[in-house]
């Protein structure tokens, strides 16, 4: 099985994700965010199949977040308009992302990757 990882190269928790994925001979294949940001039917498909919480997918940490002071105005947001919002910049969203047939792992910890190895 092929993974589709979606990463900023410059990052270090990205690189440290992929060269996790090499050594466990994980198939992958990369995708630049910030040249390739994802859609908005991609990112709605993710999110729904991660059971993550829509702010998992938020950069939080990255200056765009911070300028933009999404903190306060993502409560006041529908799901649609922070979908949307997101598809606009790929440096909001939160990376690595790691896309499988039925796994979607959002940020680097590798306790919670290890299912990977299993598959």
């Amino acid at each position: 099985m092929k993974y589709l990882f979606i990463c900023y190269p410059k990052c270090s928790t990205c690189k440290k994700a992929k060269k996790y994925l090499e050594e466990n001979n994980i198939e992958f294949e990369e995708r630049n965010i910030k040249e390739d940001n994802p859609s908005v039917d991609e990112l709605k498909e993710w999110i729904h199949k991660s059971n993550y919480e829509i702010k998992r997918f938020f950069n939080t940490s990255g200056i765009l977040y911070r300028e933009m002071n999404l903190k306060d105005k993502l409560p006041e947001m529908t799901e649609d308009e922070i979908i949307e919002l997101l598809a606009t910049d790929g440096m909001l969203v939160k990376r690595p992302i790691l896309i499988g047939e039925e796994t979607v792992l959002v940020a680097f910890k590798e306790n919670e990757w290890s299912v990977l190895k299993e598959k």
